[in-house]
């Protein structure tokens, strides 16, 4: 089969645009258009519940309205993502926001209080509001264990679908997934703000995270699932996570990665999916694709894509 060169116009849809990467086939386009041709194939199976992992800043790199929708949609069952992805959408939902064009002069942006994470920028007065915000949400959560008698023990899992029911934006990752029935795990949450103001309240208040305890609930939803297909943006532990939960059944049966790590190293977040095979976290024949590249611009155009292809 030849290569077709890529024909642009002006005014084509993106689906046009991925349809030219399909035909050509070849280095990073023909990766994003089999990755996108896959994504359409995983919503569109019935018996494929959707696992999604987010490793790095999605939600401050402009995601959020992305995953936000996925949820509300209920294209994805399970959604498995680090401490910092969690604290960034409660900043939003306590009315911070994620800013741009601020300079690069990091003394100096620390003595303005902005935090930068390389091209995005928070401001300490928002983290002020997020830290009041969230203690008192763990106040009332607190007080519910206690008059359940769970005495003060509750899972990641748990604590995050009742921090999700206890906001008011429309627009958060946790509202929404609480309202909607998708599962949300952090298994790094400690490490974060959000697990920093954890720490704090747990000195004067009875509440204790089992970790532990949420593996009675994921393995649960991989024994229950008949398929799983996954889309990992990023590596890292959500990566692992997703994966190694799926161990338990043999391996996930399609899985998408998009990363800019590489895998000379032998780290996990830069491993080629079909490396996952030979740890049965991924089933032989399980449809796989591997992108290099940047999460914030690739997973877009890939959805963008499916959505005009799924059949709804």
């Amino acid at each position: 089969m030849k290569v077709n060169q890529l024909n642009i116009k002006k005014d084509m849809s993106v689906s046009e645009l991925i349809e030219q990467f399909d035909n050509s086939g070849v280095l990073g386009a023909g990766r994003v258009a089999r990755a996108s041709n896959l994504l359409v194939n995983m919503i569109n199976d019935e018996d494929m519940d959707i696992f999604m992992s987010l490793a790095g800043p999605m939600v401050p790199g402009g995601l959020r309205n992305i995953v936000a929708g996925l949820i509300r949609e209920k294209r994805i069952k399970v959604l498995i993502t680090s401490g910092a992805n969690i604290t960034h959408d409660l900043l939003e939902a306590f009315g911070g926001k994620h800013y741009r064009d601020l300079g690069d002069n990091d003394e100096e942006l620390n003595d303005a209080g902005i935090g930068r994470i390389a091209d995005v920028y928070t401001r300490s007065d928002d983290f002020e509001v997020f830290e009041s915000e969230i203690i008192k949400i763990f106040k009332t959560i607190s007080n519910k264990l206690d008059n359940n008698g769970d005495n003060g023990i509750i899972s990641i899992q748990r604590l995050l679908k009742e921090v999700g029911l206890l906001i008011d934006d429309e627009n958060s990752i946790l509202k929404l997934a609480a309202e909607n029935d998708v599962f949300i795990f952090a298994p790094g949450l400690i490490d974060s703000m959000f697990g920093l103001q954890l720490w704090m309240f747990t000195q004067d208040n009875k509440l204790i995270v089992d970790a532990v305890g949420d593996m009675h609930y994921l393995s649960d939803l991989v024994f229950e699932s008949e398929k799983i297909g996954a889309i990992m943006l990023g590596g890292g532990l959500p990566k692992h996570y997703t994966l190694a939960s799926n161990l338990l059944k043999g391996g996930i049966d399609a899985g998408i990665q998009i990363t800019m790590d590489r895998p000379e190293t032998g780290s996990l977040s830069g491993a080629p999916l079909q490396e996952a095979k030979s740890w049965s976290k991924a089933k032989q024949g399980s449809n796989l694709e591997t992108v290099i590249g940047d999460v914030t611009i690739i997973f877009p155009l890939i959805l963008a894509d499916a959505l005009n292809r799924i059949d709804d």
